[in-house]
Formats: C-alpha cells, sequence, structure tokens
C-alpha cells in the first residue's frame, strides 16, 4: 500500500484541461471519485476506473476511449458509419468515456461505487470512503495482491476501517462448511495488524495530498479498527428472512466476522456500517 504523491504531479494535474473543465467538477459533486496511488492519481466512476493520471499524463483503457464522434444522430447505416472518425481527445468526448466507464462494471463493483458516489471524503458525512481497491503484497503467495475494496474513515474518531462487499449472489459467502470469505477477511485482518504503522503513515499522506488537491481539511488518522467489515447487499426481504438470516447472520461460522447486511446499497448509511 504505497500513498505517496509528490506536489510536482498536484501541480500538473490541476493545470490540465480536463480537470479544470470536467473532472474537478465531477469529483466535488461526487459524479468521479480520485484514489491516489504510487505517485499516480486513479479516478473511479460507477464501478470502473475512468482515467489514470501519472507524469505522462491522463490515460484511459481502450474500450472506454473507443467512441465515434456525433453528429446528433444515434443511428448510422454502414454507409454514415464509413465517413466517421473516433474521438481524437479526452475533454471533447469526456461525458461519452464516461458513459462507456459505466457500462463495463461488474455488480459488486457497482455497489461499491453506490456508496463512493454518495459519501466520499468531500461529503458531509463524518464517517467518509477515504480510498477503494487497496491492495497489499500477499504475505503467502509471492507477486499476488489482497485487495480489499473500501477504506473508510471515521473523523472525529480518526479512525480507519476496512470493508470487504460481497453481493448476495457471491458464491464465496455460501457454504457448508467454511466459506471462502471467512479465510479471505481473516488474512486481510492479518495483513492490517502486521502493517498497521505502515498503513497508518501512507494514510497521513494520502490525506494529505488530498488536502492539497481539495482544498480540504481532513484530519490525519491516528488508529485502525483491526476488524475488516463484510459487507453484503443486494437481497430481498424474503432473502433476509431465510437464506441471510439462517446461513450467515446466525452462522457460527461467521460469528467471529463483523457483519453489516443492507439489501438496496443505495440506501446505505455510513455511520451503520462503521457500527456493524
Amino acid at each position: 500500500m504505497n500513498r505517496q504523491l509528490d506536489k510536482t504531479t498536484i501541480d500538473s494535474l490541476i493545470k490540465t484541461d480536463l480537470w479544470v473543465n470536467e473532472i474537478e467538477k465531477d469529483c466535488k459533486l461526487q459524479n468521479v471519485f480520485l484514489a491516489i496511488r504510487n505517485n499516480q492519481i486513479d479516478f473511479y466512476h460507477k464501478g470502473g476506473r475512468l482515467f489514470n493520471y501519472d507524469k505522462i499524463g491522463f490515460k484511459t483503457h481502450l474500450k472506454y476511449a473507443s467512441v465515434i464522434k456525433s453528429n446528433g444522430k444515434d443511428y448510422l447505416t454502414e454507409k454514415e458509419l464509413k465517413d466517421y472518425k473516433l474521438a481524437s481527445d479526452f475533454k471533447t468526448n469526456y461525458s461519452r468515456i464516461k458513459e462507456n466507464c459505466s457500462n463495463y462494471s461488474g455488480i459488486e463493483a457497482k455497489g461499491v461505487s453506490e456508496i463512493y458516489h454518495k459519501h466520499s471524503y468531500l461529503s458531509n458525512s463524518n464517517v467518509v470512503v477515504l480510498d477503494i481497491e487497496v491492495s497489499f503484497q500477499s504475505k503467502d503467495v509471492q507477486d499476488k495482491h489482497d485487495r480489499i475494496d473500501i477504506l473508510i474513515y471515521n473523523k472525529s474518531k480518526r479512525t480507519l476501517q476496512f470493508v470487504e462487499a460481497k453481493h448476495f449472489s457471491n458464491k464465496e459467502i455460501w457454504s457448508d462448511t467454511i466459506p471462502k470469505v471467512v479465510s479471505q477477511i481473516k488474512r486481510y485482518e492479518s495483513q492490517i495488524k502486521s502493517r498497521e504503522n505502515d498503513i497508518l503513515s501512507e494514510c497521513v499522506d494520502y490525506v494529505k495530498a488530498l488536502n492539497e488537491i481539495f482544498g480540504l481539511s481532513l484530519p490525519s488518522p491516528v488508529d485502525i479498527d483491526n476488524k475488516v467489515t463484510l459487507l453484503i447487499f443486494g437481497f430481498d426481504n424474503d432473502q433476509k428472512k431465510g437464506k441471510l438470516k439462517n446461513r450467515i447472520m446466525n452462522n457460527s461460522i461467521y460469528k467471529e466476522i463483523k457483519k453489516y447486511a443492507i439489501g438496496n446499497i443505495k440506501q446505505i448509511v455510513p455511520e451503520n456500517l462503521w457500527n456493524a
């Protein structure tokens, strides 16, 4: 987990046309989530990584950038298609690139996006999403990384908490013996315990960079919750009273796992997630 971001990268970002005219506004409206990596910045939209920015500039995935310049028509004949050209710059075709980005996300990534699009560090909430897709070098397997979905931050407590999100349909939460997610979360908790000081140090730098980019006054974190919360979403009321209650919430296999379940992820309250 490296969250360093040098000032030259920040200074160059805030001078770009794409930032000034499009992305900064979308971040503040929480339509786009800015996340800091190792001297890079990732921009997320509806579950996908919309852009990456580093010393070279902005990059996006080919499948997002494959946008035909529009002349106002939604349908083309094959003959008309020959006269069209692919978009040649990010700024002009920003909205279309965002649209493409949102179309490729999986169900869990879209679920997570419902949280960071409403409760990012730019919101007025006390508990906010500070980071997503937090990756650690695996302690067990070389060249493999553990990746935790969400890092939330309680500003008044100045404490961090990791959250692993699973859709109700995910097979990793279901098993007649020990579900895969149980060992997954225990592995994550071991990672956090062994790297607590490093994580805190990196997150202090992360918060400092966010404050500089957006003119915020987020307090620096001083502590980490040593339990990873399992967030389960995407179920109806019958499933809640049946399978979820019997096989997860009241299941002794899950007794050591901190759990929070909500059917409609759009209705999540960050404070309730924090107090799972």
